[in-house]
């Protein structure tokens, strides 16, 4: 511990309390991030593999990018962005799922969220599932790309959220990694790494910070930790929060696993091509081939399916891939696979998933995690985006409102 007392505290050095204390900095105020993991970037992690090649652990799409502040972070940076198409906007390949079925499966899609408008306009809330046409052969297929975008099986989920859920279609990537962006956003900031928070102590004049490596005083603190922790952190506060664990537990993180596979010979692909293992079933994964023209297959696993994979170990995410693509293009496909890098977010203790959604009925708790309690304890992270919940750039925004609400009020308190 290099510090023992700082202004402003920022619990968790991930986007959410990276831009938070990128804007304390620029206003003058004194902060320190205070992050459990050894390294900036929380659910944003990039790996460089043998290759040179950086790998996305975690986030990797700069989605609405026309307006997602990472974007220029990026390019100031001097990195890459890349604005090609993604996979998701183009047609699949054909094997097993022809063009015309392809636009079927598009059509229902659509009709999903056309019902679920009509829903609830009505009013209430209903899980998301309700949307499904019964019986509809693409059923299963939607509910495995529902996995895909909130991490859980439709029939799990608010509707509510579902539809507010805010995304303007343009989606791009950083070549050298969106989790590098994010962490070197950091730079220059005052952070305590490998130090995780015990207990946020707002009984007295001041916070007091209780934390593996020693106390750290405080006159305010943004907390930016994943809803999963917080939801199971009932003793984090004290005097307890009873208000921000029930609003937490409404928003439970989904979990979305990606697996990168070596692929050689793979020039026999379009770069940034795709196909779905099976279109008759939830339990199945995506897979992009040759992302950025790379040689390499990068498999994405969500909801309850990635959870029980989880359970497995990383061998069985391996395994799963190997069987679904040698069905696709032959058994001699196996032979040209080799696993890379993945990481199981669900058992990392400091995330507990990957981006969070909303229970049936609970849409409301985005609010009540974000609001502030005295004055002087703020809330951020994706869990409290109203609309850009489970992306980086939902982060972001939600820090930076979180840092300004603290020099509000720290500008009130000296008038």
């Amino acid at each position: 511990m290099t510090r023992s007392e700082t202004e402003v505290a920022i619990i968790g050095g991930g986007a959410a309390g990276i831009a938070a204390g990128r804007r304390l900095r620029d206003a003058g105020v004194d902060c320190l991030l205070i992050e459990a993991r050894p390294r900036l970037g929380g659910r944003a992690w990039t790996i460089v593999d043998a290759s040179g090649f950086a790998l996305d652990l975690g986030c990797g799409w700069l989605h609405s990018a026309n307006r997602n502040p990472w974007v220029k972070v990026a390019e100031e940076q001097g990195r890459t962005v890349d604005k090609t198409r993604p996979p998701w906007t183009k047609p699949s390949l054909r094997m097993r799922f022809p063009l015309d079925e392809q636009q079927e499966f598009r059509d229902e899609m659509d009709k999903l969220y056309d019902r679920l408008e009509a829903m609830l306009a009505k009013g209430g809330d209903v899980p998301a599932s309700q949307g499904l046409e019964p019986g509809n052969r693409w059923n299963d297929l939607i509910v495995a790309v529902g996995t895909y975008i909130s991490g859980t099986e439709l029939g799990r989920m608010s509707a509510r959220d579902f539809i507010n859920y805010q995304d303007s279609g343009v989606n791009w990537s950083v070549i050298e990694g969106y989790g590098a962006t994010i962490a070197a956003a950091g730079d220059g900031l005052h952070a305590a790494l490998d130090c995780p928070v015990r207990r946020i102590d707002h009984s007295g004049k001041q916070l007091k910070i209780e934390t593996a490596k020693g106390t750290i005083m405080a006159d305010s603190a943004i907390v930016t930790l994943p809803s999963a922790v917080l939801a199971d952190a009932e003793d984090l506060f004290w005097p307890a929060l009873p208000q921000k664990t029930n609003a937490a537990r409404g928003l439970p993180l989904g979990l979305a696993d990606k697996l990168f596979i070596a692929l050689a010979d793979a020039d026999e692909f379009e770069p940034n091509s795709r196909v779905f293992g099976h279109t008759d079933r939830v339990a199945t994964a995506s897979y992009q081939l040759r992302p950025f023209g790379r040689p390499m297959i990068e498999a994405y696993f969500g909801g309850s399916h990635a959870a029980a994979l989880e359970a497995a170990g990383e061998r069985g995410f391996f395994d799963f891939a190997v069987t679904e693509l040698s069905a696709l293009f032959g058994s001699a496909f196996a032979r040209r696979l080799k696993p890379l890098a993945m990481h199981r977010w669900g058992t990392d203790p400091f995330a507990r998933g990957s981006y969070s959604y909303a229970l049936p009925g609970m849409a409301d708790c985005r609010a009540a995690l974000a609001a502030a309690i005295d004055g002087r304890l703020f809330f951020a992270g994706e869990a409290c985006s109203p609309g850009d919940f489970s992306t980086a750039h939902g982060g972001f925004h939600t820090g930076v409102a979180a840092a300004d609400a603290a020099v509000a009020a720290r500008q009130r308190k000296h008038v």
